[in-house]
């Protein structure tokens, strides 16, 4: 299933997803309170593995001012403490420059490269497996939530 194009779709994708194995969120805008963009846990595999696939995107106009940096931080310590998990992963484009970036902010590490991982637009397209345990978050950068309304990251 594609994301939804349309900030009004996001909501209804996020309520679908409140558990048990999957998980949405809408990022507001702090001012204004319009939909900037949504984060996923999706395929979480309970038992020893304790794990599962981080998705996310924002909307343009809101790209490069700290919403995805903070809302990211968050999640991720919702998935730490709430949800319990053990690891994140994040596959990414490589000519994704932004997104690997800041996954490296938020201390995530290039664990491997998959060839034709995922159908994207009718093309299989090769992605860097990004991924982060929850023992190597703790004491890691706090989400900052004055970050998006500053205009810096």
């Amino acid at each position: 299933m594609l994301p939804p194009t349309e900030p009004e779709k996001v909501a209804e994708l996020a309520s679908k997803r409140q558990g048990p194995t999957n998980y949405g969120f809408v990022i507001h805008d702090y001012e204004s309170m319009t939909v900037a963009g949504y984060i996923d846990i999706t395929n979480i595999v309970r038992g020893p593995f304790q794990s599962a696939y981080l998705g996310y995107y924002i909307f343009k106009g809101f790209e490069r001012r700290g919403y995805m940096k903070w809302a990211l931080g968050v999640v991720i310590q919702k998935a730490w403490k709430e949800l319990k998990l053990h690891r994140l992963e994040a596959n990414i484009q490589p000519g994704n420059t932004a997104s690997i970036a800041l996954v490296k902010a938020l201390g995530f590490n290039q664990e491997g490269y998959s060839p034709a991982y995922l159908k994207i637009g009718g093309r299989w397209c090769d992605h860097e497996r990004w991924a982060i345990l929850a023992a190597a978050r703790r004491g890691a950068v706090r989400p900052n939530p004055s970050a998006g309304r500053s205009g810096r990251t």
